[in-house]
């Protein structure tokens, strides 16, 4: 017999949303593993005494970590999507008759809280992953990658001199046709200071770029695409966003120039833990950065008992002060050097005992002094003017000057240390290792769990979303937990994982002993 359906609202119901959701349901395991109590001792001086209650703070990162588990970048489509799902529901602790907080308040709120409040967030995630052994931290793997921040290219002005405005801007104009007369798309309120408005750029840098882009002036119209209203020529150097002045202009091989900040992210490479992300500004170099992200993450790491053995890192963060400072922190590197690196001239040899090079004719090319250029240390080397007169081979070696000049980086050891490492057997295992952790974590961040933009303006408050999204990728930590429950050791990592911090705790005591020990877990 056909059955019909028939739908009519009682008046009354009796309903249990524990019920309604299943033991294994995702938001219902989540909630049972994290705990985020410390919160209102940690954010209760952010409030007043008086007033109307606001978002509970607990709820307000609930919220946010669903927004990024979810993919949705927008507060108000996560409220909607939040109101209509059973089990999120349960995961906030709000009944099906109660009404979710206003998008509006969780824009606030995320402005009212410090970067230190997430920080302290992904710091607790991060080591409710080290106590149960998902994180060895001997190696990590760093990389960067963009993200789009919240501003438009057609919202561009162009930075002027403090003197002489109406002179420059006929100068500057003709850089490109978008900008003879006002942007594509005016700004509603000019956000950037002073200093992010003055003009910066040196006029040898301005003659460069007029140079360089002479020919994008004369014939943009004809150029494929050049119809569109944002074919111009823009640089961090000449323009600013107002809407949002910490954006930069950067661009990849291929791809449109956008404003972006820049994201550093670091992953332990036995389980894809994130270890550290932060937002840096578009326009920086990452080998400007390392120090910074050593620093932080070497500290995180202290903190939890673990030691930091091995960074692995592409070329973007090779330099000579990078490689000593590693060093010096008792990290060996294995970062390929970039192209510019030579060793030395060709046809000489460096001589370690007595710190000179030897040309190919027996002469001694000795140190002098050391130098700054562009912010590089480098050695010089000279040769005396009575060895170079005379020389068969002088006219192909230094043309008309009159001695033989070598200027290497200062930091020449530390290049061939790194060298020897990253073309070792090892090194080659660390290349592949960092291509299968770092960037597959930063292709999820990007495309599932909502870091392919950013929703606020400020590079504090794109730092909290990348932070929250790095939150977010605590999903391993419940996949994790599944798996090795089921082959029941996960009790025996925890007890391993314990006394290999007492062990690491204990050797510190005795490093000037220079005792090492080597320890090695395996699975079965």
């Amino acid at each position: 017999m056909q059955g019909k359906k028939q739908y009519q609202e009682k008046l009354f119901n009796q309903f249990q949303l524990s019920e309604r959701v299943p033991k294994d349901n995702f938001y219902r395991r989540l909630k049972e593993v994290l705990d985020l109590e410390y919160l209102y001792s940690f954010t209760k001086g952010y409030y007043g005494s008086s007033g109307q209650k606001s978002i509970d703070p607990v709820v307000f990162f609930k919220l946010c970590l669903v927004g990024y588990l979810e993919n949705i970048i927008s507060d108000r489509k996560l409220i909607t999507h939040c109101s209509m799902r059973l089990d999120i529901l349960f995961f906030l602790d709000y009944d099906i008759d109660e009404e979710l907080p206003w998008h509006s308040t969780i824009s606030r709120t995320r402005q009212l809280f410090p970067e230190s409040v997430f920080e302290e967030v992904f710091t607790k995630v991060f080591e409710l992953c080290v106590s149960i052994g998902m994180v060895s931290g001997h190696t990590q793997a760093i990389d960067s990658a963009p993200v789009k921040a919240n501003a438009s290219m057609d919202s561009l002005e162009l930075k002027v001199p403090e003197a002489d405005l109406e002179t420059h801007l006929r100068e500057i104009r003709h850089i490109s046709k978008g900008d003879k007369d006002k942007p594509l798309r005016q700004a509603k309120g000019n956000k950037a200071d002073k200093d992010q408005q003055t003009l910066s750029a040196s006029k040898k840098e301005l003659q460069g770029i007029k140079s360089r882009n002479s020919k994008w002036a004369k014939d943009q119209d004809q150029r494929p695409g050049a119809g569109n209203k944002g074919s111009r020529y823009t640089s961090n150097k000449t323009h600013y966003s107002p809407t949002d002045p910490d954006a930069r202009i950067s661009v990849k091989p291929g791809k449109a120039r956008k404003l972006n900040y820049l994201s550093q992210l670091t992953v332990d490479t036995s389980n894809h833990v994130i270890t550290d992300i932060k937002a840096y500004h578009a326009d920086g170099k990452d080998n400007q950065q390392l120090p910074d992200i050593v620093k932080r993450v070497q500290r995180r790491l202290w903190n939890s008992g673990l030691l930091w053995e091995n960074c692995v890192a592409d070329t973007g963060y090779s330099s000579g002060e990078n490689y000593a400072f590693l060093e010096k922190n008792q990290i060996k590197s294995f970062i390929p050097p970039h192209g510019t690196y030579k060793g030395g001239p060709g046809g000489f040899t460096y001589i370690e005992a007595g710190s000179y090079w030897l040309c190919p004719q027996g002469k001694k090319v000795t140190f002098r002094k050391q130098k700054l250029e562009k912010g590089t240390l480098k050695d010089q080397y000279f040769t005396k003017r009575s060895d170079c007169k005379g020389c068969p081979i002088k006219q192909q070696c230094i043309g008309k000057s009159y001695e033989k000049r070598i200027n290497i980086t200062a930091y020449r050891k530390e290049y061939e240390r790194n060298i020897v490492r990253v073309n070792s057997p090892q090194g080659r295992y660390m290349k592949a290792k960092r291509q299968s952790t770092v960037e597959p974590v930063f292709g999820t961040l990007t495309q599932f769990m909502g870091l392919r933009k950013v929703n606020t303006l400020g590079i504090k408050q794109a730092n909290k979303c990348m932070q929250l999204s790095a939150i977010a990728y605590m999903k391993k930590y419940l996949k994790f937990i599944e798996n090795h429950t089921k082959r029941g050791v996960a009790s025996m990592q925890s007890i391993y994982f314990s006394l290999k911090v007492i062990i690491q705790h204990i050797l510190r005591l005795f490093k000037p002993f220079n005792f090492s020990l080597q320890l090695n877990y395996t699975t079965k």
